[in-house]
């Protein structure tokens, strides 16, 4: 049987970043699940290009725009299931067993989220972002998306658009997300610069603006 994933990770000058990402994909080498791994670089400036070939990665390169990278990265995807991660994600150790036990679901899948941070802001951050996720049915992005290949295409796949690419497509999905029994750490070096606080009400404060209306490209001026 053909391993079931291909999987895409948009990056923009994410060498310092995505080795640990890259190591933790090795218990689904192990388990038979990878079909492909697709960096999708968006004019990056660094030696993405090494690190992709001495992964065994392909390596595309395009515009820049998350929205777009991932297109992209689906677009050369040949296996029937995506999964699409953020360079500064890492999945835990248990991912491959979970993913596997998901995949007879047929439907697409999001990770918990934790961070790779300590302290009362990291924990109460990544506790509403599960909530968010499994009351709302709005995972973003750095929780990862498993998602077969046939209803990504009856989605009409990412939309290219500056920002909330991730929401637009958990919407999309409603009905068809469900969570997946497995961690995805990701960075919360946003955070630390700016206060747990204070860049937790920017992204509620970009939410709220978004689902009433506004667009991407205007939400994306104030990133």
């Amino acid at each position: 049987m053909p391993a079931p994933l291909s999987i895409v990770i948009p990056t923009l000058n994410a060498a310092p970043e995505i080795g640990p990402t890259l190591a933790a994909l090795a218990p689904g080498l192990k388990a038979g699940l990878i079909h492909e791994l697709i960096l999708s670089d968006g004019g990056s400036s660094d030696d993405i290009a090494t690190i992709a070939d001495h992964a065994g990665a392909c390596l595309l390169t395009g515009p820049t725009g998350r929205g777009r990278q991932l297109a992209a990265g689906a677009r050369a995807a040949g296996a029937d299931w995506l999964l699409f991660l953020h360079a500064d994600t890492r999945l835990a150790k248990d991912w491959a067993s979970a993913v596997s036990q998901h995949l007879p679901t047929g439907k697409a899948g999001y990770f918990r989220l934790r961070f790779d941070h300590s302290g009362p802001g990291a924990a109460l951050t990544a506790r509403w972002a599960n909530l968010r996720s499994r009351v709302f049915g709005l995972p973003y992005g750095d929780q990862g998306l498993l998602i077969p290949r046939k209803l990504y295409d009856q989605t009409g796949g990412y939309a290219d658009i500056p920002l909330m690419e991730d929401v637009a497509m958990a919407r999309n999905l409603r009905g068809h997300l469900l969570a997946i029994n497995a961690t995805a750490t990701t960075s919360a070096a946003r955070y630390v610069q700016n206060g747990w606080g204070r860049q937790g009400a920017r992204n509620l404060w970009r939410l709220t603006r978004y689902l009433a209306g506004a667009s991407p490209e205007s939400l994306s001026r104030r990133y």
